[in-house]
């Protein structure tokens, strides 16, 4: 009997993640992968305005030719969800660095268990229902998921 429906991962993408995987040529970064697992549908990639306005505005200052690539990722990889409602931070005060409460919070809100960062710090002591991990430390749990659906090698006699 086939599963019911079940739903994607959902994944909150910080602005430091969009940037790399916007700015950085290899096709095999981390940022880019998890970017890329979005655009696939295996998970369900999402961030807020608060990101992409933070993603867009470095990048126009560092490497604005990397803003074409930008928007179209966004477009194709992505869910962009409103940010958080300022009365929404206070429950939330001191679960992360001022400037990045209102990222957790709609992590929290949109019901992602994981968010993908490289500012791990930024994000301490955190929320109970969010996992904050760097991309390349995401994809490698993708990886070890993935790997139990191989079948197990039977050892030669």
């Amino acid at each position: 009997m086939p599963p019911t429906s079940r739903r994607k991962p959902r994944v909150f993408v910080d602005a430091d993640v969009l940037f790399a995987g916007a700015a950085l040529p290899s096709e095999h970064g981390a940022s880019l992968v998890v970017l890329r697992l979005g655009e696939i549908t295996l998970i369900e990639a999402l961030t807020s305005q608060q990101v992409i306005a933070e993603a867009e505005r470095n990048l126009e200052e560092k490497l604005p030719q990397a803003l074409p690539v930008f928007r179209l990722m966004v477009s194709r990889c992505l869910r962009v969800v409103p940010d958080p409602r300022t009365e929404d931070l206070a429950a939330y005060a001191g679960a992360a660095d001022p400037k990045d409460l209102a990222i957790l919070v709609a992590a929290a809100r949109e019901a992602c268990p994981w968010l993908v960062t490289f500012n791990v710090h930024h994000f301490q002591p955190g929320h109970s229902k969010v996992t904050v991990l760097r991309p390349g430390a995401f994809v490698l749990r993708v990886r070890d998921l993935l790997a139990y659906l191989s079948p197990i090698e039977e050892e030669a006699p």
